[in-house]
């Protein structure tokens, strides 16, 4: 990690500056995967699936059967944690509903909204290195709870052809109706377009590898949605005098062994802290599994000795942060502060980590700095707001003419005309 001592805010824009995921050249071959897979559907999935993932698939399928049985392949404290993180994400998403919105603007005109569920939604798991089965519970449940009828989940075969027994326990507990093994740009492919075997989805959620993250955005401008912008994991932790540097280390790690192209930042006011935790940093990494992979990640990583908590704030506030870390002792007024963040984090004894599994907020999270404009997944991912309108003859009387007015002004004569001729209508009544 790169260390820097009360550095001059016109320098902040560099040290904040973020590893990127490097788009050149590879629409070139992401696009074509994706016409494949509209072209020749099941075929062309079957294909890439036995190219990329070195697996002969006949059925796509992941049979219900095969999702139940994935229990009495778990031991018992791994279902016992999996079902403690369900509960508590399923509680803290239920209590996100809102109820019906209904306001007489004035009298005789009446509007409302109303939520309704998303009716088929796509969520993508990824493979790779670890099976990444607590997503699973962070889409599925929400999408659950929403009221979605229909879940379609894609993740990549091991090389076996099986789906990982934890991705099919949570898939099960969860209310996956559909899981599918498909991995890749050509599983987003498959939900976008649909195939003979997987139906297309109208929302697609969940993250993956730069070609996963590229293959949304561009079923994205095909009218198929998607949950947010993707970009590399990131981490920032603001501490004081107060914090534990082998608490800090091991939060700096926990997000530095998701990739080479994670980011953690420390931001401290007490370079005793800075100096302690550089060290601790070191000494834990040694003996981490993904060392190496987290060493690449500090690579690009950064320790800020600022002059004071303004600065800090104001910091954070620019960087925007995925997950950010209050280990400082007034970790409540500081959280006031901050209006930049995915999900935050307070106090010395709540890590990341128990977001990321169990605490019931959900850890899909804006990245790349777009917590300034986005939110994590919620209820209102899986939901359309719709709106609704009804007036009375009297509420068209009263508001007619404002319309009428506005119409002319904006030379959209078919708009006012729409409400003169009942105007007129309801005069004609009266006479």
């Amino acid at each position: 990690m790169h260390l820097h001592i009360n550095p001059d805010r016109a320098e902040w824009p560099a040290l904040l500056r973020r590893p990127v995921m490097d788009f050149a050249g590879l629409e070139a071959r992401v696009a074509p995967i994706l016409a494949e897979v509209r072209d020749r559907g099941d075929a062309a999935l079957r294909a890439f699936t036995a190219r990329f993932d070195g697996v002969d698939l006949d059925d796509l399928a992941v049979s219900p059967a095969d999702m139940a049985q994935a229990e009495r392949e778990l031991s018992e404290s791994l279902r016992a944690a999996i079902a403690l993180a369900a509960r508590n994400i399923r509680a803290f998403h239920q209590a996100q509903a809102t109820p019906e919105l209904r306001v007489e603007t004035m009298p005789g005109v009446h509007c409302w909204r109303r939520s309704m569920p998303i009716e088929r939604v796509g969520l993508y798991i990824p493979g790779g290195t670890a099976p990444l089965f607590s997503t699973i519970l962070m889409l599925a449940i929400p999408a659950q709870v929403a009221g979605c009828k229909e879940l379609v989940l894609c993740t990549p075969p091991g090389k076996d052809g099986r789906v990982h027994p934890a991705i099919r326990y949570a898939a099960h507990l969860s209310g996956i109706t559909q899981l599918f093994r498909v991995g890749g740009a050509q599983a987003i492919a498959a939900l976008a377009y649909g195939t003979e075997s997987i139906p297309q989805v109208y929302k697609i959620f969940g993250p993956g590898n730069q070609y996963v993250t590229l293959a949304k955005q561009l079923v994205s401008r095909e009218g198929v949605a998607i949950d947010m912008p993707a970009g590399p994991s990131e981490v920032a932790v603001v501490a004081d005098a107060t914090a534990q540097p082998a608490f800090l280390a091991a939060d700096l790690l926990s997000q530095a062994e998701h990739g080479i192209d994670s980011q953690v930042l420390l931001v401290t006011t007490a370079p005793g802290i800075a100096e302690a935790t550089q060290i601790e940093v070191e000494r834990q990494l040694a003996s981490l599994p993904r060392k190496d992979i987290a060493r690449e990640a500090l690579s690009h990583s950064r320790v800020l000795v600022l002059r004071d908590e303004d600065e800090a704030v104001d910091l954070i506030n620019a960087y925007a942060p995925e997950h950010l870390i209050l280990a400082v002792k007034n970790d409540e007024a500081l959280a006031d502060r901050i209006v930049n963040a995915g999900s935050i984090f307070l106090g010395h004894y709540t890590p990341e980590s128990v977001g990321d599994y169990a605490s019931g907020t959900n850890h899909t999270l804006p990245t790349n700095g777009f917590a300034r404009a986005y939110s994590g997944v919620s209820l209102d991912s899986f939901v359309k707001k719709i709106t609704y309108q009804k007036l009375s003859p009297e509420g068209l009387q009263r508001l007619g003419p404002a319309v009428e007015e506005m119409a002319t002004a904006e030379e959209l004569v078919a708009h006012r005309q729409a409400v003169s001729i009942r105007l007129a209508a309801l005069k004609q009544d009266s006479d």
